[in-house]
């Protein structure tokens, strides 16, 4: 098995941010078997991803959307702002459809869902170390025909119209959470987290919060989000 080493000689590192340790131990290995790379930190959160990249100086970072806090987005816009130059490739169980054009402003260079197989896993990796973007053939059809075409705002439909804290705050409000939690895991305060619900029930059309609640779950629950 070929080594994929920088100019210094050393294995390339790659910082895993992902919340199921299971997960990450299945991408650690690999990393190491498939990839001759090697993974230089673990985190689960947002605080603990940017002390590890500040720290490590990973050569690429595999970020999952669903983290403890915050999400994998606003890590994403977080590194953007530092002006850190680190290549991220998202690997999430979130449907493409709804994450890899946010992804991907947000300043990540890959996109792939996790039921895809290994084989597949590795090419992304390597396709965004190489400097090149990676997503599914069929997310690349969606982009482009998005890009060619006239599309009016009466053409976007439900949650495509959230802005991501937005549905940062749906997803939570799907698991259950009320307003105090939601505010202490993203850490903003409480009116800013009922702001969001009532733009979420404005765009969403919907009438209260029940009928939000309701919405939310059963988005939660056919996405396994």
């Amino acid at each position: 098995m070929a080594q994929h080493s920088n100019t210094s000689g050393k294995r390339f590192q790659v910082a895993l941010v992902e919340d199921h340790p299971m997960f990450r131990e299945h991408i650690g290995q690999l990393i190491n078997r498939d990839l001759g790379m090697e993974v230089c930190g673990e985190a689960d959160n947002i605080k603990d991803a940017m002390t590890l990249i500040r720290e490590q100086k990973p050569d690429i970072a595999i970020v999952d959307i669903t983290l403890r806090g915050s999400s994998g987005l606003e890590l994403l816009k977080d590194i953007k702002a530092q002006g850190i130059d680190l290549p991220v490739l998202v690997l999430s169980m979130h449907d493409e459809d709804l994450y890899a054009e946010r992804s991907l402003r947000a300043g990540a260079k890959g996109y792939i869902t996790k039921n895809e197989a290994s084989s597949e896993v590795v090419k992304a990796i390597r396709k965004v170390m190489n400097g090149e973007v990676y997503v599914s053939k069929r997310m690349t059809a969606r982009l482009l025909e998005r890009m060619t075409q006239k599309r009016s705002s009466s053409d976007i439909q439900g949650l495509a119209l959230l802005a991501d804290r937005e549905l940062e705050v749906f997803q939570l409000l799907g698991r259950g959470k009320s307003t105090h939690d939601i505010a202490v895991a993203l850490n903003l305060g409480e009116s800013t987290v009922e702001t969001y619900r009532a733009r979420i029930k404005e765009k969403l059309q919907l009438r209260s919060a029940a009928e939000l609640y309701l919405r939310a779950g059963q988005w939660v629950r056919d996405h396994g989000a």
